[in-house]
């Protein structure tokens, strides 16, 4: 479906100059300026990037669990929300619905003995692509590892690292709001 390129490194020049924006869950942002990369962590969670190619504009969300809820508070959790503001606030900022071009991540089983919401996730954001008609163009779903995404909205540019089995610690700072420090490699791969 796409292919795999090694992980941009932060020594690259293209990330070295670029403003990082972390996108944590139950988030999403927007963006049209050249300079910006999005990031952030997934576990069970999925993040749908999202671009209008010839509109130059993209987005990232970051939902926890497929479905819906009434809107409220935290109602971003949710794939039905965060989906629809994301594509909403990109037709707002001059994309065109039959331009969208997507990229899939996330989605893992990464804790043994409880339900797989990460499958449920992943069935969930495939589904709303597949119904809405926007073209998947690339996509790294499921498995037992987390992984770090780095987005560059304007084109549709993406990379993923999958993270080591071990790094709890990265799942903590993702709780806390924070960004975490960058994981070291242990498997990476760039989506063009």
């Amino acid at each position: 479906m796409s292919t795999l390129h090694a992980y941009a490194s932060d020594r690259d020049p293209e990330v070295a100059s670029a403003r990082m924006v972390h996108v944590v869950q139950g988030e999403y942002a927007i963006v049209a300026e050249p300079d910006v990369v999005l990031t952030t962590i997934l576990g069970s969670c999925v993040a749908a990037c999202i671009t209008d190619p010839m509109a130059r504009v993209g987005g990232m969300n970051h939902f926890l669990l497929p479905g819906s809820k009434e809107a409220g508070s935290d109602s971003l959790k949710y794939g039905v929300h965060s989906m629809e503001l994301l594509i909403n606030g990109l037709l707002q900022r001059g994309a065109m619905r039959s331009r969208l071009q997507a990229k899939l991540f996330g989605g893992a089983h990464v804790v043994v003995g409880l339900s797989d919401v990460g499958q449920q996730n992943c069935e969930f954001a495939e589904r709303f692509l597949t119904a809405e008609n926007i073209a998947c163009m690339g996509k790294s779903l499921g498995g037992d590892r987390a992984r770090r995404i780095r987005y560059w909205p304007l084109t549709g540019r993406a990379s993923m690292q999958l993270l080591a089995p071990t790094e709890r610690q990265v799942f903590e700072a993702e709780r806390r709001r924070g960004a975490p420090p960058p994981p070291p490699a242990a498997g990476d791969v760039e989506l063009f």
